[in-house]
């Protein structure tokens, strides 16, 4: 008799669950249901429509380290498919990727819509049915785990013998209810991967500006982060924002999202060798201006703000007073800033929190509570941060929980 497995969930790891245990399974039927009228969505709007597939890491100790939760689970996971699975499972389907200076991964095409084709065509070659605006609405499980039926806000009904949850995050708790009344629990929801919020704080004035290189810290606390850095007209963004969202994602929850910031906008520089520079460019250039004398390569326009903020005016490099010199080295070795608020970053946005670890096999993605009940993807408690980490985990865990499925004894 042939058996169903139902993957609930239309993104990256529900695709590759599906497309995993139809494979794997000819006599396996698989349908996949998502509640939104879009596949794949994530992936299509991931790393500004390009995708970022994974990242250019090839060692287990070294990526967990980008997980600020889930790395040991990940360390075990990450044992069955990993980066160099990811590649190749992708290029034997001629779908070549290419590493960026900075690690991330993305398709040679430079389009989403090349990994997109790729699982669409996937899902038709084994093939895989696929049913769009179907939201779940309750699990019943059968007795002796004899798989579960399954019931949708559009009044159908549908028996699985095999159920892998691959929702994504939700940013509430109420959303995982559906999932919870199984007898599954939870870590809360709270928002990963945000930008920060500067409101009234003329830094705004110089939107579009990206410094390649800085040091973010959070006052008060152990958080810091070293990357480019993107002005924005709300506040701050780009890689070194982002990550420390991610690391600070329940902390800065409980501020309510209003804390101090302080950056270092030359980070090889400290107060101490910044000054001694100083006083080398007003011995040796000393009659040029000093807007005109940029020796750090900031970009113009913000080193024009940081002499105004420092009080400084068109002066030469001779005449600048100690006290105005002390202020500049300030603002540039250790500039405060008040956050008040965060905004999504939409294309890379994450929910740190999810279906607890210690509930599920790391081997098989398999429920400890539940006989043929699966999870894959962000729906766990599993979150990394941004440069291809999230997909990565999204294509491991369905990998496995597809792989499992597949082989599933009797």
């Amino acid at each position: 008799m042939q058996k169903t497995l139902v993957v609930a969930g239309g993104g990256a790891a529900g695709f590759f669950c599906a497309v995993t245990a139809a494979r794997l399974n000819p006599q396996l039927r698989v349908v996949l249901v998502e509640k939104t009228g879009k596949l794949l969505s994530k992936v299509k709007v991931s790393g500004g429509g390009r995708c970022n597939v994974t990242h250019a890491c090839f060692s287990i100790p070294e990526m967990i380290r980008k997980y600020p939760r889930g790395s040991q689970f990940l360390k075990k996971t990450f044992h069955q498919f990993f980066t160099r699975d990811t590649i190749n499972w992708f290029e034997e389907r001629g779908v070549k990727l290419k590493e960026e200076a900075d690690g991330r991964m993305f398709p040679v095409s430079n389009s989403s819509q090349t990994i997109i084709d790729c699982l669409m065509q996937e899902a038709v070659r084994y093939p895989v049915e696929i049913r769009l605006h179907h939201e779940i609405k309750s699990i019943i499980a059968r007795e002796k785990g004899a798989g579960f039926t399954l019931y949708f806000s559009n009044e159908w009904s549908l028996d699985a013998d095999f159920l892998c949850i691959a929702s994504g995050g939700y940013p509430k708790p109420s959303m995982f209810e559906w999932i919870l009344k199984t007898g599954h629990s939870m870590e809360e929801p709270v928002p990963s991967l945000f930008t920060f919020n500067i409101p009234e704080n003329s830094i705004t004035r110089l939107m579009g500006i990206s410094v390649p290189e800085v040091i973010v810290k959070v006052a008060g606390t152990l958080l810091k982060e070293r990357g480019p850095l993107l002005i924005t007209h709300w506040g701050m963004s780009g890689p070194a924002i982002l990550k420390l969202s991610a690391w600070g994602a329940r902390l800065l929850q409980e501020t309510k999202y209003h804390f101090d910031i302080s950056v270092n906008w030359i980070p090889d520089e400290q107060e101490q060798s910044l000054r001694r520079r100083i006083q080398m460019i007003r011995q040796e250039a000393g009659a040029r201006k000093i807007t005109h004398k940029n020796p750090w390569n900031l970009p113009q326009r913000l080193w024009e703000w940081q002499l105004e903020q420092s009080g400084i005016g068109d002066i030469h490099w001779a005449d600048l007073p100690a006290v105005l010199q002390n202020k500049l080295i300030q603002n540039l070795c250790n500039q405060t800033f008040r956050v008040q608020g965060k905004t999504t970053f939409k294309e890379e946005f994450v929910t740190a929190g999810g279906i607890q670890l210690r509930e599920i096999n790391p081997q098989t993605m398999e429920s400890r509570i539940h006989p043929g009940l699966f999870f894959a993807g962000e729906v766990m408690d599993v979150d990394g941060i941004t440069g291809g980490f999230n997909f990565q985990h999204a294509w491991t865990s369905g990998f496995i929980s597809g792989k499992a499925i597949a082989g599933y004894p009797g």
